[in-house]
């Protein structure tokens, strides 16, 4: 029969056979240090490297607290994460990132302030140990984000958070395709907090996460979360034709009072192309939304389980065959 842990804590792996080792090392005698039940389970979000092997492995070293779900294919962080919160049997679930970006020891502090009554525990690097450029385009979209969708997330990019098992049961009967885990357990928390944690190098290899992939990141944060960017181009929409009538006014008036003059060509070309510019844009905004409307349509599945190893599970088929 099994037993359920206090503690589940999901790390999603992506092309991470570099660091693996180090995370084990750092991982388990942090949890064992806690005194209290925990499970741990890996999603391997296709990696084409060794990770899956390594997180096989780590499964027969330690099969009384690992789990490993391996997806057939490469479907995004976030929905490796969702299909952890899947798998999870603890009442609190932590979220970790796999590059020893976050330390495992920070885990008990996550734990301690859960413990307190909180339902959802985001957590705020002391230093972060990014570039600056990253640092600094990070920390302007958030308060675009939380002017936008009024989720107070200081510091969106952090994926070392807990979850209190009601919020974790609310977030699995969801199925949106495109979404931020953060958020969407923001919205449904009753008691939620932020604690301060430290901030590491990344171990080894390097960021998954380019300036495209922060930037469809946040598309999907404001278009999954709120109508404001829709209704704030509907109102520029109404000020744009006011300022254009206007502006046909004040061409007529001139034309009449002053004659045919021709300065203005220059200037009217201008506008016509700043006006061209906005339009282009409001455009692709509702192409985000209807794209995002498409893909939700489908009802394609969000991701693939190939298999998940844990104890009680199949042992007569190898793991080869499910590589």
């Amino acid at each position: 029969m099994q037993t359920t842990p206090e503690v589940s804590v999901v790390i999603p792996v992506y092309n991470e056979e570099a660091g693996l080792a180090r995370l084990f090392e750092r991982l388990y005698p942090a949890l064992d240090a806690m005194d209290t039940s925990y499970e741990i389970l890996f999603v391997n979000d296709g990696s084409r490297d060794r990770s899956a092997q390594i997180l096989a492995d780590q499964f027969r070293a330690r099969p009384d607290v690992t789990r490993v779900v391996l997806f057939n294919g490469n479907y995004g962080q976030h929905m490796a994460i969702l299909a952890g919160f899947e798998q999870t049997r603890g009442q609190i679930v932590i979220t970790l990132d796999a590059d020893l970006q976050n330390p495992p020891e920070e885990i008990f502090n996550l734990v301690k302030k859960m413990r307190e009554g909180y339902d959802y525990v985001g957590s705020i690097r002391r230093k972060r140990q990014d570039s600056a450029w990253r640092t600094y385009a990070s920390k302007a979209m958030n308060r675009v984000r939380e002017k936008i969708t009024r989720i107070k997330i200081t510091d969106q990019g952090n994926m070392l958070r807990a979850y209190g098992r009601n919020v974790i049961d609310l977030i699995n009967r969801c199925t949106e395709v495109n979404t931020y885990v953060p958020a969407l357990a923001y919205t449904f928390a009753r008691k939620p907090t932020e604690i301060v944690v430290e901030h590491e190098e990344r171990a080894a290899g390097e960021s998954k996460y380019s300036l495209y992939s922060l930037i469809r990141l946040n598309f999907d944060l404001v278009t999954g979360f709120s109508l404001v960017p829709l209704q704030l181009m509907s109102m520029l929409g109404m000020a744009m034709s006011g300022a254009s009538a206007a502006l046909v006014v004040l061409l007529l008036v001139r034309r009449f009072v002053l004659g045919a003059e021709a300065e203005g060509l220059f200037t009217l070309f201008a506008i016509t192309f700043l006006f061209m510019g906005i339009i282009l844009f409001g455009i692709g905004l509702l192409g985000e939304y209807v794209g995002r409307i498409y893909q939700q349509v489908r009802a394609r599945p969000r991701y693939v389980v190939q298999t998940v190893l844990q104890q009680g599970g199949p042992e007569d088929e190898p793991f080869e065959a499910v590589r």
